[in-house]
């Protein structure tokens, strides 16, 4: 029915009241995403993939001046399309685009470990970045390296056309990505600082909120579009092509973000800059708290990097989907995860960071074990899967966003992030070459127990033991007055029947807080 229509048949009252309660409904969705969504997704180097509630302004961040009002106005509509062209960019030249790029060069398993290992390597310049951040100033620096990390790509545009040998391709591909995902660090440091000053406290998670909904939904859109062009062309033996175009895509819409991001303007004068003390920059490694925390992220990425990169190989090679299908068991985790993420969100707030961490972990070990099962032609334990990773993926990310603030002290807390960004990203880097190591080792194909295996499959069992091993690690962090983590599932298990049926089965002293226990 038309709007207009509607309104000539009800009262205008009860359409503006109602106009008005989704609003207002809207927003505060809106509001609870950004809240209980991390913003940080480790390894990515695309600004807008950290959390800029990790620094900032206090209150008084928000000037009433009319003038600078509208500035804010601008500079904060300019980052919501700024966003959203990112996520253009990630998935037109990143992810399983970039597998694309190795299988079509024939690359071996160890380069596409090192590939996928790139973004986690070069967290390794955290701290020359936060240097670089300190010296020039942050908006300065965003601009020059998240601009320069983008229009690197043109150098792919070309190379399926040039009249070189695979191995020099091979060359030119992980030179372009390398330097690509160093500056983006570079930028993204940069960029976390900017925008911690630059939007108000009071607005953070209404904007936020609204920015993490529009990138999600603009890179799924995306990251659905390349995977439907990449399968089009391979079967009309046009990869080359594809691949061509999508960089030029990567390439535009980078250029779209840089003149976006010119229309935001510095808060501070000084934007930034100050005195790079390293003595503050080595702190996070003599602290007992944060020790604990980094053996803890060091266990745990060695667990995950052995197999990462090879997931989106295994789909490709051995399980035949094609690169439409990955996209929409991407867009497929990436929704479970918007869904699911206010409800940990809330979980956090109750039982504490520690306590989702521990349960998380301990859950995520199965999903590797259920990648030995499915079959070319036999998927359907991966729609199981994606409900486990989907889910429980947005615990831990949000959990390893919150507990590393809750930890750090707030003077030297960019440098503690900093530290643990480093650490987690050097052994990712480390177990994904060994993951390309094992795989090169095995045969592609082999007979084991009366069944057929892959290559593959021997790194998501290595995978599982590794998680296992690091779970035991979140009972060593801080804080130790953690809830035990019965008491969260029996919570979850509690609110979700409740969220379903509108109704809760019972039990009322899990279903309230702590302090808001009846004597």
């Amino acid at each position: 029915m038309a709007p207009s229509r509607a309104r000539r048949l009800l009262p205008a009252r009860f359409c503006d009241r109602l106009s008005s309660t989704l609003h207002r409904r809207l927003v505060s969705w809106f509001s609870l995403l950004g809240a209980a969504v991390p913003l940080f997704r480790p390894g990515s180097p695309m600004p807008g993939s950290a959390a800029p509630f990790s620094s900032g302004p206090g209150p008084d961040a928000a000037s009433t001046h009319p003038r600078q009002r509208n500035k804010l106005r601008v500079s904060l509509s300019a980052s919501l399309g700024e966003g959203v062209f990112a996520e253009v960019v990630t998935a037109t030249a990143g992810g399983a685009v970039l597998t694309g790029w190795a299988l079509y060069l024939n690359a071996s398993p160890v380069l596409i470990g090192l590939l996928g290992a790139l973004p986690f390597t070069s967290q390794f310049f955290q701290l020359p970045s936060a240097w670089l951040t300190s010296a020039f100033g942050y908006r300065k620096v965003a601009l020059v390296a998240v601009g320069a990390s983008r229009q690197l790509l043109w150098g792919l545009v070309a190379l399926p056309f040039l009249p070189l040998g695979e191995g020099a391709k091979q060359t030119v591909l992980m030179t372009v990505a390398g330097l690509s995902a160093l500056l983006g660090v570079v930028g993204n440091n940069a960029w976390v600082a900017w925008m911690g000053e630059l939007v108000p406290i009071q607005l953070r998670g209404r904007y936020f909120g609204r920015r993490t909904a529009l990138c999600t939904l603009g890179g799924t859109l995306a990251m659905l579009a390349a995977g439907v062009l990449l399968d089009v062309a391979r079967l009309q033996g046009r990869a080359d092509w594809a691949l061509s175009g999508l960089a030029v895509v990567a390439c535009v819409a980078g250029a779209v973000t840089t003149l976006l991001m010119r229309r935001q303007h510095q808060p501070t004068e000084e934007g930034g800059k100050g005195p790079f003390e390293f003595a503050a920059a080595l702190r996070p490694f003599g602290d007992p708290s944060a020790r604990k925390y980094l053996a803890f992220l060091i266990g745990w990425n060695l667990a995950i990097g052995v197999s990462s990169t090879f997931f989106a190989v295994h789909m490709l090679e051995n399980l035949g989907m094609g690169f439409a299908l990955m996209a929409a068991y991407n867009a497929a985790a990436a929704g479970l995860r918007i869904i699911t993420a206010p409800l940990w969100g809330r979980a956090i707030d109750r039982f504490g960071p520690r306590t989702v961490l521990s349960a998380c972990s301990y859950s995520l070990c199965i999903v590797p074990l259920i990648w030995l099962f499915p079959r070319e032609g036999f998927l359907w334990p991966l729609a199981v899967e994606v409900l486990f990773s989907g889910s429980l993926w947005s615990g831990h990310a949000l959990a390893t966003f919150s507990l590393p603030l809750a930890m750090a002290p707030r003077k030297n807390r960019q440098f503690y992030l900093a530290a643990f960004a480093t650490t987690g990203g050097i052994a990712f880097a480390i177990a994904a070459t060994l993951g390309g190591l094992i795989v090169t080792t095995l045969p592609a194909r082999f007979s084991l127990a009366g069944g057929s295996w892959n290559a593959t499959h021997a790194v998501f069992l290595v995978s599982a033991c590794g998680r296992i091993a690091a779970a035991f690690l979140t009972q060593r962090v801080v804080p130790a007055e953690a809830r035990p983590v019965s008491e969260l599932w029996a919570w979850m298990r509690l609110t979700v029947t409740q969220r379903v049926t509108g109704r809760s089965p019972g039990v009322p002293a899990l279903a309230v807080a702590p302090e808001r226990r009846a004597p």
